[in-house]
């Protein structure tokens, strides 16, 4: 098992549901923190700014899936990414996106040694060019039936998996 840290990055995810099951994800896998970026919704936080009812409703959502791990990992919500990957960098974290593109390695053929960073996107468009061009690595999930992807949700536990437990 890999002892290094892992951090989750959400970046533009639409859905409440999908933030939530990656929030129980990140605690069944030790993450260590949870960024939740750009619009994806976040739950209700201290000094929290939105509307009443937008911070209700997207909790409640959450709640719905995360079971309590909105409660037990560690999340914060930034508003953009591009400062946040810099961050992660200047604190020694490798940040891998996870995004079929022509430049993403295999998940089984990536090997990771040290703190890692791993981003998800946007459920139908994924990750912009410009937050994959500050990245260091790109991965992908083969697939071996007829879809071209797996739920956000269920490609990042497969990821967050083999950064745990294979690398």
């Amino acid at each position: 098992m890999n002892k290094s840290k892992i951090v989750l990055v959400v970046h533009n995810i639409r859905s409440a549901l999908n933030v939530g099951s990656l929030l129980r994800t990140a605690d069944g896998l030790g993450v260590e923190m949870v960024y939740l970026t750009g619009y994806s919704p976040y739950p209700e936080a201290r000094g929290d700014v939105r509307l009443p009812h937008v911070r209700l409703r997207a909790t409640k959502q959450i709640r719905k899936t995360a079971l309590g791990a909105e409660e037990t990992v560690k999340w914060a919500h930034y508003p953009g990414v591009s400062d946040l990957i810099d961050r992660l960098k200047e604190n020694n974290f490798t940040v891998v996106a996870l995004e079929q593109t022509k430049s993403s390695q295999k998940l089984p053929d990536f090997k990771l040694k040290g703190n890692s960073a791993l981003i998800v996107g946007n459920e139908v468009d994924g990750l912009d060019e410009e937050t994959l061009s500050l990245v260091d690595s790109q991965v992908e999930i083969p697939m071996l039936g007829q879809k071209e992807s797996f739920n956000v949700a269920v490609a990042a536990a497969i990821a967050l998996y083999h950064l745990r437990f294979t690398t």
